[in-house]
């Protein structure tokens, strides 16, 4: 598996894997998902294994030195692979290059699964924001401090 910066060619196969990995309501349009990786303060990178698109995540620079983790999703049959892991490795060593004292994501309060992966690489619930996603679902705010 391979980390590379994301191309203009990618955004399609990447609202593809979106869509996949998030149900609606919480997925981002093609639209949403293209102004984000656009923004002037984010950065994106993809995971390629075998010239396949395995997974991606999207980082941003927000004011006061904080850095928030937009989307991480990585296809299924990759998941516990080490690709998630890898991708957070990019945006967060990104995140101190850029001297970000700060890294946070929001989450679904249901999906368990991400909680204990964000908590095994440090991250704190720190608020729980009701309604959070247009399906009405709630979602931790998860934070992390950058040594």
């Amino acid at each position: 598996m391979i980390l590379r910066p994301f191309q203009p060619s990618d955004l399609p196969t990447l609202s593809e894997i979106d869509r996949s990995c998030f149900s609606p309501g919480i997925a981002y349009s093609r639209e949403e998902l293209a102004s984000f990786i656009g923004h002037r303060s984010s950065s994106t990178w993809v995971a390629e294994a075998g010239g396949e698109v395995v997974g991606f995540v999207v980082a941003s620079r927000q004011p006061a030195r904080v850095g928030h983790i937009i989307t991480i999703d990585v296809v299924d049959a990759w998941r516990r692979r080490g690709v998630g892991s890898a991708l957070m490795d990019a945006a967060e060593s990104w995140a101190r290059k850029a001297k970000l004292g700060l890294m946070y994501l929001e989450t679904a309060e249901n999906n368990l699964e991400a909680q204990c992966f964000y908590e095994a690489r440090g991250y704190r619930k720190v608020d729980k924001v009701d309604r959070y996603y247009s399906n009405s679902l709630a979602a931790w705010v998860m934070v992390k401090r950058l040594k």
